[in-house]
């Protein structure tokens, strides 16, 4: 059985504990309103810029682009978007399980976010370049990841691209998610709320004109709907991993303050037997 002094040298340090883990759940809440926001914000935007791409698709018979080609997967690049840091629960394991459904040997990756280039460094996987992203996702950091998955897809060296990252639902919920992001289609794996489903667009019978050409019109249309679907994810990922760490860092805080409370009411009973002990004793020298 410990001791008294042990239990209290054993409530000193969890109460350490609990103030650093209050002090990064305040941190994490502050940083989780803003990348909330963002993440919030930019639908409306990609929403847009998904129904006009798609609308402008269905308009054009014959069209082929290099983005557009469906061929055989012999090769595929797994863009693994993760936090830098850990505290954040089960946030990136759900990840790392989802990409461990694709066979290896015939997957390479692209990452963003420390702990995915080490998952992969780890996992001995092939790793093709690592890109960081900060607290506040910049849009040029997704233009340069989405440019370099662009060029390996055209110039043939793999043949899908999926992209692995998390969805931010709300602040308790965060979803690890495979969407197919190369070659251009309909958005499968995720539902982007709002937009139009496939069947009401070919059904649409507006009538389109393009200008200069709906070549050159659907060429910046494809590049920029992937750039923007990248930097929607990178916002997602954001926010679900300060909300993932929030909560979490709440819940080491709560459960250091019960482990404080059973503790004190232990070291309380240790402290009450022993002085009744110590009368007993007093009583009973007096007695003889």
């Amino acid at each position: 059985m410990a001791s008294t002094r042990e239990i209290r040298r054993r409530i000193k340090s969890i109460k350490s504990t609990a103030q650093i883990t209050k002090a990064m759940q305040m941190v994490a809440a502050s940083k989780m309103r803003k990348a909330q926001q963002a993440a919030i914000d930019v639908r409306p935007f990609i929403r847009m810029v998904y129904r006009i791409q798609r609308r402008a698709v269905t308009r054009v018979s014959d069209f082929t682009h290099p983005l557009l080609d469906v061929r055989p997967v012999k090769k595929r690049l797994i863009i693994l978007v993760s936090s830098d840091k850990g505290l954040c629960g089960a946030l990136n394991s759900n990840l790392f399980r989802l990409v461990g459904r694709y066979d290896h040997r015939s997957t390479v990756f692209i990452t963003a976010g420390r702990k995915a280039a080490q998952f992969v460094a780890r996992t001995r996987r092939e790793l093709v370049a690592d890109f960081p992203y900060g607290d506040t996702p910049r849009f040029a950091e997704a233009r340069a990841i989405a440019a370099m998955a662009r060029d390996l897809f055209v110039k043939g060296d793999v043949d899908e691209v999926i992209l692995v990252a998390t969805r931010f639902i709300n602040t308790l919920t965060q979803e690890a998610m495979a969407l197919e992001y190369l070659p251009i289609g309909e958005v499968k794996g995720i539902r982007i709320p709002g937009a139009d489903p496939e069947e009401e667009l070919a059904g649409d019978a507006t009538e389109f004109r393009f200008e200069p050409s709906a070549e050159h019109i659907l060429s910046y249309l494809f590049s920029h709907y992937l750039n923007v679907l990248l930097y929607t994810v990178l916002l997602n990922a954001k926010a679900s991993e300060q909300s993932a760490r929030m909560v979490s860092m709440k819940s080491a805080t709560d459960n250091a303050n019960t482990m404080i409370k059973d503790l004190t009411l232990h070291y309380n009973k240790l402290r009450q037997g022993a002085i009744t002990q110590e009368l007993l004793e007093i009583a009973g020298g007096q007695a003889n």
